[in-house]
């Protein structure tokens, strides 16, 4: 049995997508675990470049298939024009494309009531994942499998808004919503996507029995883990590599390599603690240079610093392999590179990663390393040769502080755009 397993070790946009699009021709199945349409994977295919939302970012490959799994919330309607934008660019998901029975449905009410609740204290992107999550948990949460029976969508969706429009109409003050428009336009959807549903958990376990080759995909980086990131503000799943067991029902030991991506600084979209956080003009640099807008929301990303102490304690806790270093072409152009090697507040010098209230309340500062800069302009470079010395001292600071060795280096958008590296 082989399941690898890609991992954002960060706060989520770290280049996830492209690592999986290079790297799916070696497999057979490309599988998304986790989350909803709030994650966007960039991919470039061909002349233009592509956002995936829903779709395994293994759609772009000839031969594979493409899994979304039952640890995924669903808008079913943003998931219908994916599939016909993909579409439209001649790629046939017949037979590629199976969506689980058991993932649950994101429904207008659900967006409705994160509008209105936790969108701008905790940073939501407002596409209902959170409320979705929690229906999930308390069990009143309709699943798409349930989209293929009109009937009894009918009675669970009328019981579900009527229950939601008491809270917009009585709690908030806001107009109560359509049952009947939205139970029709989901007995709709439920007829376009039926010929991709089915119980992806039995064809895993078959793929697996015939030793079909499957890379698992997550969304947004462990450090937004609803357990092991810097809670409250996360997101509403298990992001880290122990989300994939429970996301799509194969076995803890089918996973043998786990893969670690990182970019060279580190970026976050939202509220919460981020020690490293630039408000200079090098902060400015790493955003305009590097792009760092978000690719589902267009927000501006809050850019910083690497942290090590951060990505030693992703790689702990994923149980990474290998690393993937993203985006070592924005760092071309400046004079020094800082590097977060341990913390310190109040209490003195800290060298594990603070993710609870303790940071909140006592707030931490980094303590950095500075390492020389290069002015050579490394975009698209190819080999690990054509790096200026001053990078490979980087990439191998960070091999030797996390203790995990790097495998890929990416130097550009591009497919072609990466460097190989041995790893023993």
């Amino acid at each position: 049995m082989a399941v690898t397993v890609v991992v954002g070790s960060q706060w989520g946009d770290e280049g996830k997508g492209k690592v999986v699009d290079i790297l799916s021709p070696e497999f057979d199945i490309v599988a998304r675990y986790q989350g909803g349409a709030n994650a966007g994977h960039t991919i470039k295919w061909g002349d233009t470049t592509h956002v995936l939302h829903l779709l395994p970012s293994g759609v772009f490959t000839d031969g594979v298939d493409c899994v979304i799994g039952n640890g995924v919330v669903i808008d079913v309607r943003a998931l219908v024009d994916e599939i016909q934008d993909v579409q439209q660019l001649g790629i046939d998901l017949s037979g590629r494309l199976w969506i689980s029975e058991h993932a649950h449905c994101i429904l207008p009410y659900h967006q409705a009531i994160e509008k209105v609740e936790a969108a701008e204290t905790i940073g939501t992107t407002k596409r209902g994942i959170g409320p979705a999550y929690t229906d999930k948990i308390a069990r009143t949460g309709i699943r798409i499998g349930e989209l293929l029976y009109p009937r009894h969508l009918s009675q669970r969706l009328n019981d579900e808004v009527k229950r939601v429009n008491t809270v917009l109409s009585r709690v908030y003050g806001r107009p109560e919503l359509d049952a009947e428009e939205i139970i029709d336009e989901h007995v709709k959807l439920g007829k376009t996507i039926s010929e991709y549903v089915t119980n992806t958990t039995h064809y895993l376990h078959d793929a697996l029995k015939y030793d079909k080759q499957i890379l698992a995909e997550g969304a947004q980086g462990s450090l937004l883990d609803i357990d092991f990131g810097t809670y409250p503000f996360v997101t509403s799943s298990s992001p880290s590599a122990g989300g994939v067991c429970t996301g799509l029902g194969i076995p803890p030991n089918a996973i043998n390599r786990v893969i670690g991506i990182t970019k060279a600084y580190c970026t976050r979209v939202g509220r919460g603690p981020f020690p490293t956080e630039l408000f200079d003009g090098v902060g400015d640099h790493l955003r305009g240079v590097g792009a760092e807008f978000g690719a589902t929301t267009g927000r501006p990303r809050r850019c910083g610093w690497l942290d090590l102490v951060a990505l030693r304690y992703s790689c702990r806790l994923n149980g990474f392999t290998e690393l993937v270093i993203t985006k070592l072409d924005v760092l071309s152009g400046l004079e020094s590179i800082n590097i977060c090697h341990a913390y310190e507040n109040d209490s003195g010098t800290l060298s594990a990663f603070i993710y609870d209230i303790n940071a909140m309340i006592d707030p931490i500062r980094p303590r950095y390393e500075v390492l020389q800069g290069w002015d050579k302009d490394i975009f698209g470079c190819k080999h690990i040769d054509d790096l200026p010395r001053e990078a490979k001292t980087l990439i191998n600071r960070i091999q030797k502080f996390t203790g995990v060795p790097v495998r890929l280096v990416s130097t550009g958008p591009e497919r072609t755009q990466m460097i190989t590296l041995a790893v023993d």
